[in-house]
């Protein structure tokens, strides 16, 4: 017996035809360098996708080849995922929080033919543009101002583009976009994504114990859409017609405030450390800002602390943990809530919201210890391991690697984790972060979060110092809150009830900031190279 199904390829082309067909009168709002608005309906976005998908092959775009992008989130940057796919091509957003020395590896790397990049870039572009030669760059002009001689002007490639188009044919395997890892030990690694992989995990994160993300949401990401393609949410926002608010280049909790202010949104995204900054600045200055309430905010990219939780919950605002990886498309894991744990205290409830949450539909996940596959009993830790049809197998022209894939298939993530009865993951630590001390281990994350929760303190890192007796003990990096003052004995005593003895930072170190990747997240490589020296008194 045969099933008796069409065979219809899954295609990015088939959302851009949804948006334009269904949804022509939903807006796409951008910021402006000079913060001011510039507004677009999904009528205006399926037009200028198709235009500059018939741009790119009239310029000689042939499939399979890289069109990169070195853009903020804006209409244009959106274009472009849904037209260089149109076209053939295959996207890769470049992370212009990286060196130019690593932009321009990974762009030879990726063997990037074309460039696309917003005008107020270009300086940057300046400094990387000897270590890789692209043949076209093409540039958005942001800013406003004219196009400099010897590039390509994105508006008028547009304006001239024929007017007719046919998508390119394609297999839903083929490549539609690529992101690099973040690289914070060795070189970063090529991650491609297909038609396949993005539809189906747009169908996923879709869902309503996920992001809920529908045709009546205000959506504002503030993650980078360079970063992990802004976690799916442009393409799963296309799909089904939600209006997309974009803030460019400001980032600034102040940015982010004002333009809540004249698009609510319904759901936002970022990472924890731009919602710190965001609650903290909003509480400082009562009356200037109203938060919108009932807004839900994915936040992800490294461990959610509770205290970050609880401190929007009072403003009706609930933040829903992911856990992913660029690897994983990246949506892996999310935190909800289950009808069998309805009968929870408040207190057990959002302890659970800081727990990394379920795996999510068709993403199979264990935890691998040193003696094999672990219980799913909130105790037993191992390494994380995930597989799943958007999940990455390999790395773009990489050697296969046993330390990140093992024989049978399964991704090693690195990322050391439990996973208790009713399925929801608690990530204990990076492998590389874990404590180890006089044989016992400590986790970074577990003190970070405790550390966190101090009513003065505004953000903490904590990391292993090597010990003459215990091999490590962690040292805790902590920064107050403007205007406040701490010190070792006061954050020991507020951490006794929560730790056992061993486990309490004996050193911290009171610091003005804590250095960041390029995505954003606590950058505690920096960290152990500023204390490898650490001395521990006589």
């Amino acid at each position: 017996m045969r099933a008796t199904m069409q065979h219809v390829p899954l295609s990015l082309n088939h959302f851009l035809e949804r948006a334009g067909k269904l949804f022509p009168r939903t807006e796409i709002v951008s910021r402006l360098p000079d913060k001011s608005y510039v507004r677009h309906t999904y009528a205006d976005y399926y037009r200028r996708t198709r235009q500059l998908a018939s741009a790119l092959l009239a310029a000689g775009l042939r499939k399979g080849d890289r069109v990169a992008t070195l853009c903020w989130n804006h209409h244009a940057h959106l274009e472009c995922y849904l037209g260089i796919p149109a076209a053939g091509g295959v996207m890769h957003t470049l992370n212009l929080r990286l060196s130019p020395d690593e932009i321009g590896w990974i762009a030879g790397h990726a063997e990037d033919r074309f460039l696309i990049i917003d005008d107020i870039l270009l300086p940057l572009y300046e400094q990387f543009k000897a270590l890789h030669s692209f043949e076209k760059v093409i540039v958005f002009p942001f800013s406003g101002a004219p196009v400099p001689a010897g590039f390509v002007d994105y508006e008028q490639l547009l304006a001239d583009a024929p007017a007719e188009f046919d998508y390119v044919p394609h297999d839903e395997n083929d490549p539609i976009a690529m992101c690099y890892t973040s690289g914070t030990t060795g070189r970063p690694k090529g991650v491609v994504y297909s038609h396949r992989s993005t539809v189906l995990h747009s169908l996923v994160a879709a869902l309503p114990d996920l992001s809920a993300l529908s045709n009546h949401d205000v959506v504002f990401p503030v993650t980078p859409m360079f970063h992990a393609n802004s976690w799916g949410i442009p393409y799963i926002s296309i799909m089904v017609g939600a209006k997309l608010v974009f803030p460019g280049p400001h980032l600034h909790a102040d940015d982010l405030l004002d333009q809540m202010q004249v698009d609510p949104p319904t759901l936002s995204l970022g990472v924890p450390t731009i919602w710190l900054t965001l609650i903290q600045n909003y509480e400082a200055n009562p009356g200037r800002w109203t938060l919108p309430a009932g807004m839900r905010s994915l936040v992800g990219g490294s461990a959610v602390p509770e205290s970050l939780i609880r401190a929007f919950a009072k403003h009706k605002i609930l933040i829903k943990q992911a856990w992913g990886m660029t690897e994983t498309s990246p949506v892996a894991t999310m935190a909800h809530t289950k009808a069998e744990l309805a009968g929870e205290t408040e207190d057990q409830a959002f302890a659970r919201l800081a727990m990394q949450g379920v795996p999510v539909p068709l993403v199979d996940l264990r935890i691998v210890g040193e003696a094999g596959e672990c219980a799913w009993n909130n105790k037993d830790v191992g390494e994380l391991q995930v597989r799943g049809p958007y999940i990455t197998g390999s790395y773009h022209n990489v050697e296969q690697d046993p330390e990140k894939f093992t024989d049978d298939g399964w991704l090693r993530t690195g990322d050391v984790a439990a996973v208790d009865e009713y399925a929801f993951v608690r990530l204990s630590d990076r492998t590389k972060d874990l404590i180890k001390s006089g044989g016992e281990w400590i986790s970074s994350v577990d003190l970070e979060n405790a550390i966190m929760a101090h009513p003065a303190v505004a953000e903490a890192a904590v990391i292993a110092v090597s010990h003459p007796k215990w091999a490590e003990r962690p040292l805790a990096c902590v920064v107050c809150k403007p205007g406040q003052k701490l010190d070792a004995a006061t954050l020991r005593e507020f951490l006794a009830p929560r730790f056992a003895r061993w486990q309490v930072p004996d050193a911290f170190e009171f610091i003005d900031a804590i250095p960041r990747t390029s995505t954003g997240k606590f950058f505690k490589a920096k960290l152990r190279d500023r204390y490898a020296d650490w001395q521990w008194p006589a």
